[in-house]
């Protein structure tokens, strides 16, 4: 998941205003300054019990290494030539072929990053439609997350089908008031929720893309988790989109890295602007070894975490309810992928500071970064992202319930020694 605090949460809150804490409560976790990376990674590597998992957050340098020392063998022989340029006959041709085998496409290309495997897709259909018009959502990470790199780099300009915090419907794609060339669906919508639309609603985007003369790019970073949702397998899913971008590292714990999936001669022409752009690396093996394991790893097991997710969402939604907090917020109620929100009603320094508190006290990891939904929602109200991955599969709903128990409990605590100190 990363450090939310330097990201943007969505606008998924709701409730009543008046039921929100005034921040008053976190004195005493801003007396002690906000939690930094290193308190919290250490709390969360020494605990005994993790639930909500990460792409290799809070995992040191050592571990890193000892991992990929462990696990490169199996996912490539060791023994051949390391990468240079990215050949096609190294490890990267290698991940590269079994990306396009798992989605189900003629060719991939590997990327150093998902920002410039996105801005690269953009571009090429821009070119290719003589329409340099995005059809997005102003939710969607190139939106939010990419620095308007889309706008900066390639000139290109997005207009928004819909603002609410979900995917844009078939008719409010037929309905936009100006051509495009390319709609971006991101799938999931991260920062709306992780939500997704229906199989049917998914199709019927499409087909009013392709009704406008537009193409169609999915940003799925995520999209190796969407199938249990769809009922739809990866290359079924991909089908629907003329090229697809996924991520290594956001749910497969790979180091870093991406790829962009389509036909060959858009991958070809993809290629070419890599290079330009600066992704034509010298070297990125320990990138693509870490991608093949999460492929071999990793992807069978998504369904049983997305069905884990759902257990856990609704025994937080119980716990949270069973220890008396005033307002909160469980979003989806029922997770689409193993990823989803939970809205509180506190400063985030303060939720910050119990996290840290339950791990270092009971060796319980139970929640991760806290931060302020900066994208909308009502004021004093702080949010976090669960993903639910391999950590978590031992985990009961009961002693979830139990756990979000102490975690309130450690949150007024927290809070008592803010107001204490705040008087003295």
């Amino acid at each position: 998941m990363g450090n939310p605090s330097k990201d943007r949460a969505g606008s998924a809150g709701g409730g009543s205003g008046d039921a929100v804490a005034d921040g008053s409560g976190g004195a005493a976790a801003a007396a002690r300054g906000p939690v930094g990376r290193e308190r919290m990674f250490a709390a969360i590597r020494a605990s005994k019990r993790v639930l909500a998992g990460s792409s290799g957050g809070a995992r040191t340098i050592r571990d890193r290494l000892d991992d990929l020392a462990a696990d490169a063998p199996a996912a490539f022989d060791l023994d051949g030539w390391t990468d240079i340029y990215g050949n096609d006959d190294s490890v990267i041709g290698e991940l590269e072929r079994r990306t396009a085998q798992a989605l189900g496409t003629e060719a991939a290309a590997f990327f150093p990053t998902g920002t410039m495997a996105q801005q690269v897709a953009l571009r090429c259909w821009a070119g290719r439609t003589g329409n340099a018009t995005v059809a997005g959502h102003p939710m969607s990470h190139m939106e939010v997350h990419e620095r308007d790199a889309y706008a900066a780099v390639s000139g290109l300009r997005m207009v928004h089908p819909t603002s609410a915090a979900r995917p844009p419907t078939a008719a409010e794609i037929s309905d936009l008031a100006e051509p495009f060339g390319t709609l971006a669906l991101e799938l999931p919508l991260r920062d709306a929720g992780f939500v997704l639309p229906s199989w049917d609603e998914l199709t019927a985007a499409v087909a009013a893309a392709r009704d406008r003369d537009a193409v169609v790019h999915f940003d799925g970073a995520r999209l190796w988790e969407c199938g249990p949702h769809f009922g739809r397998s990866l290359p079924e899913i991909a089908a629907l989109a003329d090229s697809v971008y996924v991520s290594f590292y956001k749910t497969l714990n790979g180091i870093s890295g991406a790829a962009l999936a389509g036909t060959e001669d858009f991958i070809d022409e993809a290629r070419t602007w890599r290079h330009r752009y600066g992704g034509q690396l010298f070297q990125q093996w320990p990138a693509a070894l870490t991608a093949l394991t999460g492929l071999d790893r990793e992807l069978p097991r998504l369904p049983e975490y997305v069905a884990h997710a759902k257990t856990v969402a609704r025994a937080l939604d119980e716990g949270l309810a069973g220890a008396g907090v005033p307002w909160f917020r469980v979003h989806p109620e029922i997770p689409h992928t193993h990823q989803f929100q939970v809205w509180l009603p506190y400063p985030p320094e303060l939720l910050n500071e119990a996290t840290v508190r339950q791990a270092e006290e009971t060796g319980t990891t139970l929640f991760r970064w806290w931060s302020e939904p900066t994208l909308g929602g009502p004021p004093g109200v702080a949010i976090t992202e669960l993903t639910i991955s391999a950590s978590a599969l031992e985990w009961t709903a009961s002693e979830v319930r139990a756990a979000v128990g102490e975690f309130v409990a450690c949150v007024e605590r927290v809070r008592e020694e803010g107001a204490r100190e705040g008087r003295g």
